[in-house]
């Protein structure tokens, strides 16, 4: 399944430009999760009778270091990779928790547009990966997500909220994702460079 959401998203993302840069998919898959995390907390809020007007704490449930314009490009790739790897984390142990304590039987849109976003996830979290590679051509390694808050509460009426919070944290890294890589032409330079200079390997 996970596999065809790839095919489908590389599909509708790259249309007819092979070209397009490793830069260039992620960001397009980032802003695609981005709405599908919208959504996802639209139809949250609604199944569980949450009110519109509903706020929950801004500090950040993920642990990263902080942004800086002097970070360099992999830096900047990294803190992405990182971020959105913990939120993975948090989303699989928010999904176990609302299966265990909030299931309603029935499996309908909400379900649905939950699945997409968790696969979504995981093919943004690929192509950062590729990216990471692309920048400076190592292996990507697993950031260390034991310190990150998976317990949760206990009532339920606060699990609600957790869950919901844990909703919006996935939706502000997707959108920083998206306008931290929209922002990145080093990147696509680099990526152009090393092809031209494998493109003139072959030759020789």
């Amino acid at each position: 399944m996970a596999l065809m959401a790839e095919r489908r998203t590389r599909g509708t993302m790259t249309g007819s430009e092979p070209t397009r840069t490793t830069t260039g998919r992620a960001a397009a898959i980032a802003e695609q999760l981005h709405h599908e995390c919208t959504l996802l907390l639209e139809l949250f809020r609604k199944k569980e009778s949450l009110p519109p007007d509903l706020t929950v704490a801004d500090d950040r449930l993920v642990s990263v270091p902080p942004s800086s314009s002097q970070l360099e490009t992999r830096d900047k790739v990294w803190r992405l990779y990182s971020a959105l790897l913990q939120c993975r984390s948090l989303l699989d142990r928010a999904i176990s928790r609302e299966d265990a304590e909030l299931a309603g039987g029935e499996k309908g849109e909400y379900e649905g547009q939950r699945k997409t976003v968790k696969e979504r996830l995981a093919l943004l979290l690929s192509s950062i990966g590729e990216l990471l590679k692309a920048v400076d051509g190592t292996a990507v390694l697993t950031p260390d997500t034991g310190g990150i808050e998976i317990d949760g509460p206990t009532v339920l009426f606060e699990v609600k909220l957790w869950i919901y919070r844990i909703f919006k944290e996935l939706d502000y890294w997707t959108k920083t994702t998206m306008t931290t890589l929209q922002a990145l032409p080093s990147v696509t330079a680099k990526e152009q460079g090393r092809t031209s200079r494998r493109r003139r390997s072959t030759r020789r």
